[in-house]
Protein backbone atom coordinates (compact mmCIF):
# COMPACT_ATOMS: atom_id res chain seq x y z
CA UNK A 1 0.00 0.00 0.00
CA UNK A 2 1.47 3.33 -1.14
CA UNK A 3 2.55 6.07 1.87
CA UNK A 4 0.90 9.22 1.74
CA UNK A 5 2.52 11.34 0.18
CA UNK A 6 4.06 8.77 -2.32
CA UNK A 7 3.66 9.81 -6.27
CA UNK A 8 0.52 7.15 -6.61
CA UNK A 9 -1.01 7.94 -3.09
CA UNK A 10 -4.69 8.26 -3.55
CA UNK A 11 -4.80 11.62 -1.06
CA UNK A 12 -3.23 13.75 -3.58
CA UNK A 13 -5.44 13.10 -6.24
CA UNK A 14 -8.22 16.31 -6.51
CA UNK A 15 -10.72 15.81 -3.84
CA UNK A 16 -9.82 12.75 -2.23
CA UNK A 17 -8.92 13.17 1.18
CA UNK A 18 -8.21 10.92 4.19
CA UNK A 19 -11.65 9.19 4.88
CA UNK A 20 -12.35 8.89 0.85
CA UNK A 21 -8.42 7.79 0.40
CA UNK A 22 -9.63 5.12 3.22
CA UNK A 23 -12.99 4.03 1.39
CA UNK A 24 -11.63 3.21 -1.52
CA UNK A 25 -8.45 1.29 -0.12
CA UNK A 26 -11.37 -0.50 1.86
CA UNK A 27 -12.84 -1.32 -1.64
CA UNK A 28 -9.36 -2.43 -2.80
CA UNK A 29 -8.53 0.27 -4.86
CA UNK A 30 -5.02 1.56 -3.42
CA UNK A 31 -3.43 3.45 -5.54
CA UNK A 32 -3.86 7.16 -7.78
CA UNK A 33 -3.50 4.62 -10.71
CA UNK A 34 -6.36 2.15 -9.82
CA UNK A 35 -8.77 5.40 -9.62
CA UNK A 36 -7.96 6.14 -12.74
CA UNK A 37 -8.31 3.21 -13.96
CA UNK A 38 -11.10 1.74 -12.88
CA UNK A 39 -13.15 5.10 -12.87
CA UNK A 40 -15.39 7.01 -10.35
CA UNK A 41 -18.40 4.63 -11.34
CA UNK A 42 -16.60 1.23 -10.68
CA UNK A 43 -14.48 2.63 -7.52
CA UNK A 44 -17.48 3.56 -6.17
CA UNK A 45 -19.83 0.37 -6.64
CA UNK A 46 -16.99 -1.42 -4.70
CA UNK A 47 -16.90 1.05 -2.42
CA UNK A 48 -20.52 0.14 -1.86
CA UNK A 49 -19.86 -3.66 -1.83
CA UNK A 50 -17.09 -3.26 0.98
CA UNK A 51 -19.19 -0.85 3.30
CA UNK A 52 -22.26 -1.16 1.96
CA UNK A 53 -24.81 1.46 -0.01
CA UNK A 54 -24.36 4.33 2.18
CA UNK A 55 -21.10 5.22 1.95
CA UNK A 56 -21.63 6.38 -1.20
CA UNK A 57 -23.44 9.14 -2.18
CA UNK A 58 -23.98 11.79 -5.14
CA UNK A 59 -21.36 14.02 -3.67
CA UNK A 60 -18.65 11.29 -2.63
CA UNK A 61 -19.80 10.04 -6.64
CA UNK A 62 -18.89 13.42 -8.11
CA UNK A 63 -15.43 13.91 -5.91
CA UNK A 64 -14.44 9.92 -7.36
CA UNK A 65 -15.02 11.84 -10.51
CA UNK A 66 -13.22 14.69 -10.66
CA UNK A 67 -10.44 12.42 -9.08
CA UNK A 68 -9.99 10.63 -12.15
CA UNK A 69 -10.92 13.85 -14.17
CA UNK A 70 -7.95 15.95 -12.26
CA UNK A 71 -10.84 18.80 -11.61
CA UNK A 72 -12.83 19.77 -8.60
CA UNK A 73 -15.83 18.34 -8.15
CA UNK A 74 -17.91 21.46 -8.77
CA UNK A 75 -16.64 21.98 -12.28
CA UNK A 76 -18.47 18.74 -13.57
CA UNK A 77 -21.69 19.62 -15.23
CA UNK A 78 -24.74 18.44 -13.24
CA UNK A 79 -25.76 16.95 -16.09
CA UNK A 80 -22.72 14.35 -16.12
CA UNK A 81 -23.41 14.25 -12.49
CA UNK A 82 -26.75 13.12 -13.01
CA UNK A 83 -25.06 10.54 -15.75
CA UNK A 84 -23.18 9.20 -13.42
CA UNK A 85 -25.28 8.63 -10.90
CA UNK A 86 -27.96 6.86 -12.79
CA UNK A 87 -24.98 4.72 -14.10
CA UNK A 88 -23.77 3.98 -10.16
CA UNK A 89 -27.58 3.25 -9.17
CA UNK A 90 -28.31 0.84 -12.76
CA UNK A 91 -24.81 -1.25 -11.52
CA UNK A 92 -25.77 -1.27 -7.95
CA UNK A 93 -29.00 -2.90 -8.66
CA UNK A 94 -27.37 -5.41 -11.04
CA UNK A 95 -27.88 -3.61 -14.44
CA UNK A 96 -24.23 -4.30 -15.15
CA UNK A 97 -22.40 -2.45 -17.31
Amino acid sequence: MPVRGSDDSLELLTNIGTECAKALRAAGVATAEDMRRLGSVEAAVRIRKALGADAVCRSRLSALEGAVRGVRWHAIPKSERDRLWEELERRSQGGGR
